[in-house]
């Protein structure tokens, strides 16, 4: 596996990820209707391509297969998206794209909000609770978790 700077030629592959990881790995803490306003499948190709290309996104790849991705705003520190492929969680592409997304911020914390699913994973990073929050999406509340944690 290696890890590289995100191109928008990779934008079409990380939304399929995207909407797949949501739909299988999430669906232990959401319900099906929660994962459909969450990951439609007909997300903003061009919105996500400038949200990834103004962040420092990573992409973890193994033989020109995406395996995850994640977004940080370095100024504020915030890590907006992290996903992993549904077929390779729990390997270590995760931590990976956080140990380098955080390692290479300048920010003084980070601060992430973390679904149900990632919420454990942030923890076992060092990240506190800030706050549960509810958000509304598509007229449908999901919970997430404010997160913070200081940069070493």
């Amino acid at each position: 596996m290696i890890l590289r700077r995100y191109t928008p030629a990779d934008c079409e592959q990380i939304l399929k990820l995207f909407y797949e990881t949501v739909h299988t790995v999430n669906a232990r803490d959401y319900s099906p209707a929660q994962l459909d306003v969450w990951a439609t499948g007909k997300e903003d190709a061009a919105k996500w391509d400038a949200s990834l290309s103004a962040h420092r996104t990573l992409v973890a790849i193994e033989d020109g297969t995406i395996l995850g991705f994640g977004d940080m705003d370095d100024e504020e520190g915030y890590l907006d998206r992290l996903y992993v492929h549904k077929d390779c969680q729990g390997k270590g592409v995760a931590t990976a794209i956080c140990d380098a997304l955080e390692g290479g911020s300048p920010a003084k914390r980070f601060t992430t909000h973390a679904s149900i699913t990632a919420r454990p994973f942030f923890e076992k990073r060092g990240y506190r609770l800030v706050r549960q929050q509810t958000v509304l999406r598509g007229g449908l509340a999901l919970t997430n978790f404010v997160m913070e944690k200081q940069n070493p």
